[in-house]
């Protein structure tokens, strides 16, 4: 498989120099350059598969033939050492739980897909690559979670101080080895812009390989069209007319599962639901696209005002605006209604759910009003304890911290305070 610029303005390349470089020459992000879709067969027969065979079957075109068949599937049996749940909380709704993994985030499968694959393609080769990474709360810990004590590869985390939960601040400064973490006096979208400058600053590229392990890197991203096939896998036979309600930031999770319907998954439309940085609430309202920038929430790893997958949504669905509506909607909501969310999902369902589920669960709510006939799944993508201050006030019960959690509370605290571009291209060269 080869990849494209969605610049346009760089040539085609491979899925391994994809990987590696993350961005485009171009500033663009790479798409796959075809899709095939899967036989119908296969999701006709998907209760007799496993989740590995799933994966693997789904994901092996965008890799091939770089990594051979036998090292895909031991990387997917890798990534895929834990559970994806539904629960299913009331007739019309369920909720996927996709933080099983050992940083308890959605973002672990991508992560340890990312980094096997990185591994394979450095095996032999004797120079190290840097890995840089803006994240906006999960991202970081599942980053260096799934790189840590990978031959050859360095991680750079970069990240906004005072605006990611005590935990997840925890799980990305504290592992040592070749992770180190760099705390941002500025938001999220200040982070994710060093980033993107550090890969355009030919002085720092021409001395070091950058990579992004971000969604905006394709092995990052396309692993997490896993999950929608898992859940259909549970939900099928038993209701018609599945919708996906994503609680949205940087929106690779909602474009994944997109790919996911693009390979013949059979599901109708996705839910966006945005915390208050909602540009593409927006955007489907009017026609207009105007990134802001981001403000705070208690759904923090959705603060995000400038969404770096979007462009790949459009492309999905051939920039034609009537197509993309036909098939996202997509709802903003307060803090407050987040804590009533949350609420109301212990009240009613005895279901502890973190701010970014309660989202998810609003959007589900939302469509639901329009669409009654539908099942709506919302994407559960942290446990509730890595926001234990907000689950806690919200629902007034003690939460039990699991063990992967207890497991960096204590430790000592590694970053390095940094202002400005310059202070992260001078820790990069030193």
């Amino acid at each position: 498989m080869n990849y494209y610029s969605l610049n346009k303005q760089a040539p085609n390349t491979t899925f391994k120099n994809a990987v590696i470089k993350g961005l485009a020459p171009d500033k663009g992000l790479y798409f796959p350059e075809s899709i095939t879709p899967l036989p119908k067969s296969f999701f006709d027969n998907i209760d007799n598969l496993s989740n590995i065979e799933i994966a693997f079957e789904a994901i092996k075109q965008f890799v091939s033939p770089e990594i051979p068949e036998t090292v895909l599937k031991t990387i997917v049996e890798e990534t895929l050492s834990f559970d994806f749940p539904v629960v299913q909380l009331n007739e019309n709704i369920s909720t996927l739980e996709l933080f099983h993994g050992p940083t308890m985030a959605f973002k672990d499968v991508g992560a340890r897909f990312m980094a096997r694959c990185l591994g394979y393609f450095n095996k032999d080769n004797t120079n190290e690559v840097t890995v840089l990474v803006a994240t906006s709360g999960d991202t970081g810990g599942a980053v260096a979670n799934g790189f840590l004590g990978v031959k050859g590869v360095n991680v750079v985390i970069l990240y906004p101080s005072g605006k990611v939960s005590d935990i997840q601040e925890m799980q990305l400064t504290t592992l040592g080895q070749n992770i180190k973490a760099l705390e941002v006096n500025g938001t999220f979208d200040d982070c994710q812009a060093m980033v993107k400058t550090a890969f355009l600053d030919e002085e720092l590229t021409s001395q070091m390989q950058l990579t992004s392990a971000n969604s905006i890197n394709v092995a990052r991203w396309l692993p997490q069209l896993f999950y929608f096939m898992f859940a259909y896998k549970q939900l099928h036979n038993k209701h018609n007319n599945i919708v996906f309600s994503i609680p949205s930031g940087n929106f690779g999770n909602i474009c994944a599962g997109m790919m996911a319907q693009q390979l013949g998954l059979p599901i109708n439309h996705f839910v966006a639901s945005n915390n208050a940085n909602n540009v593409v609430t927006r955007y489907l309202a009017s026609k207009l696209y105007e990134p802001k920038p981001s403000v705070q929430t208690i759904s923090n790893a959705m603060d995000v005002g400038a969404p770096s997958n979007f462009i790949r949504i459009q492309e999905i669905y051939k920039n034609n605006f009537e197509t993309l509506k036909e098939n996202i909607s997509s709802y903003s909501f307060t803090d407050d209604e987040t804590r009533e969310a949350m609420l109301e999902i212990y009240s009613q369902s005895n279901y502890v759910a973190d701010p970014h589920g309660a989202v998810g669960y609003l959007g589900s709510k939302s469509y639901l009003k329009e669409n009654p006939s539908t099942h709506c799944v919302f994407l559960e993508t942290a446990h509730p304890t890595k926001f234990l201050d907000v689950v806690e006030e919200v629902i007034k019960e003690k939460q039990s911290l699991p063990e992967q959690i207890q497991s960096v509370m204590g430790k000592e605290k590694e970053s390095v305070k940094i202002s400005t571009y310059n202070d992260l291209k001078s820790f990069l060269l030193k």
